[in-house]
């Protein structure tokens, strides 16, 4: 089983060994409690979503199931695998004629690089389980580029506990994942993102404490 370069991702043997039962999977059984998460989120604080981007959509249920909700006239979808990207786009996500839907088969790293100096911009975005596969050098370059690319960030990485425990509890070892300490994690993001709730980033290019449209200021930082 190998993981390919660049926009080639993971071969088709990973995801039929490691979604063999993608019902118990978080963000796949689970996925409208995800999209309830999401939705409450903003209606409370009164934020508007009308451009959403997934950045690594794998099998493409939360996706899906954004655009369903929120229907916005833009959306991205990026995935490196040809295996979930080829079930993906037989599975036809737009959810209305309006939306311009564009996915593309490439890497994260190698979108940002495209796009960097691209006036691109989406209020929502979605990087789900991406972050533990690049190399630290990635991490921070990326990390920047989306902060200048998306107002809002719906992210999730598994720390070096998690991942521990998924081979202790579940008897599943992921061997490309790159184990990295919650604290790492948090000093890297925080250079580009400010926490304003659990798996949600807000661009700190658009936002300050002053400007930001979430109220409780006290669970920034």
């Amino acid at each position: 089983m190998k993981k390919g370069s660049g926009a080639e991702g993971f071969a088709k043997e990973y995801w039929d060994k490691n979604y063999s039962s993608p019902d118990d999977m978080d963000g796949i059984g689970n996925v409208s409690s995800h999209l309830d998460y999401i939705r409450s989120l903003f209606e409370i604080e009164f934020i508007d979503i009308s451009s959403i981007a997934d950045f690594g959509f794998g099998l493409g249920h939360l996706f899906e199931a954004v655009l369903d909700h929120y229907k916005p006239y833009k959306a991205l979808g990026i995935e490196p695998s040809r295996h979930p990207f080829d079930i993906v786009k037989k599975r036809k996500i737009k959810p209305v004629p309006s939306t311009k839907l564009s996915l593309k088969q490439i890497d994260l790293v190698g979108w940002c690089k495209e796009n960097e100096s691209k006036k691109i911009r989406f209020d929502l975005g979605l990087c789900t389980s991406v972050f533990q596969y690049l190399t630290d050098e990635e991490m921070e370059y990326c990390l920047r580029v989306l902060s200048m690319k998306v107002k809002y960030l719906y992210f999730s990485v598994p720390t070096d506990i998690e991942l521990r425990r998924q081979v202790e509890d579940l008897e599943f070892e992921d061997e490309y994942a790159i184990k990295r300490s919650r604290t790492k994690y948090q000093k890297m993001i925080k250079k580009h993102f400010t926490f304003v709730s659990s798996r949600m980033l807000e661009s700190k290019v658009y936002f300050n404490e002053k400007s930001t449209f979430f109220t409780d200021l006290l669970f920034r930082f």
